[in-house]
């Protein structure tokens, strides 16, 4: 059977005169407090490019180091994929997502690690990016590097669907307890997009969320001042920085990880 080809827009993301050649590996941070703890973590510095009015790059490279590169913070699904988008046309191959999610299951406190596999998505971006994958799942080559990471600091996770919306004051009593029956996990505004996109595009995307709030009890629950949250936050931060060092080293290729 034939590929099926699917037509470019008219406005194109492109990699701009002044934009900088990116490396394969990108962290997408959609946390601020995270974004400025790893770019001060890493020395990274701030760059100049075409989107910059809309988020940040921080990017570091030195002879013989992994290089590190930084974008965020975003918020929902339009500018993430807007952000996504232009990473691509600069460069970036396998992008490793930082955010926060609203937990819609009991055993899933504030605070807790979860590694969504795909998403349902309630957004209005991702089905403008057709795909022969009726449902995009985040790559398994770096969701091993995830479980592996977690596994190896015995800090327990949960694998599995979440729940992607615009509308964060439309997640109603009946949708929380209908997506709690379906077992999905937890509810944020950016990875079914997210996936959609890295579909379309043949990258490898995946994504380490933390739980920020709950939802379960169809009250809500907010951790945003809670230790827990913001311990989690940092480790996760640490972890991922962790990997994407690892992607980056020099000697290893992209066909490593397929």
């Amino acid at each position: 059977m034939a590929e099926k080809k699917y037509s470019d827009g008219i406005i194109r993301p492109r990699k701009g005169k002044g934009d900088p050649q990116l490396p394969p590996d990108v962290l997408m941070v959609m946390i601020p407090s995270e974004l400025q703890f790893l770019a001060q973590r890493t020395g990274a510095t701030k760059t100049v490019f075409s989107n910059m009015r809309l988020y940040d790059l921080y990017r570091l490279q030195r002879d013989g180091e992994a290089a590190v590169t930084l974008a965020g913070p975003f918020i929902g699904a339009p500018q993430a994929v807007m952000g996504l988008e232009k990473l691509i046309a600069m460069g970036a191959e396998r992008i490793l997502m930082l955010g926060w999610c609203g937990s819609l299951q009991p055993f899933l406190k504030i605070g807790d690690f979860v590694i969504p596999t795909h998403a349902l998505s309630e957004e209005g971006t991702s089905q403008h990016y057709p795909t022969a994958l009726k449902r995009p799942i985040s790559d398994l080559a770096l969701n091993r590097m995830l479980e592996t990471a977690l596994e190896e600091r015995k800090t327990p996770f949960t694998k599995g669907r979440i729940w992607t919306t615009d509308a964060i004051y439309r997640e109603t009593p009946e949708k929380v307890t209908a997506y709690q029956q379906q077992n999905i996990l937890a509810v944020e505004m950016e990875v079914s997009a997210l996936l959609a996109v890295a579909s379309f595009r043949a990258v490898q995307l995946s994504a380490l969320l933390v739980v920020s709030d709950e939802l379960f009890d169809l009250k809500w629950v907010p951790g945003f001042s809670n230790s827990r949250l913001k311990k989690g936050s940092r480790d996760a931060a640490e972890l991922l920085l962790e990997i994407h060092k690892r992607l980056g080293q020099p000697e290893r290729s992209s066909g490593e990880l397929k």
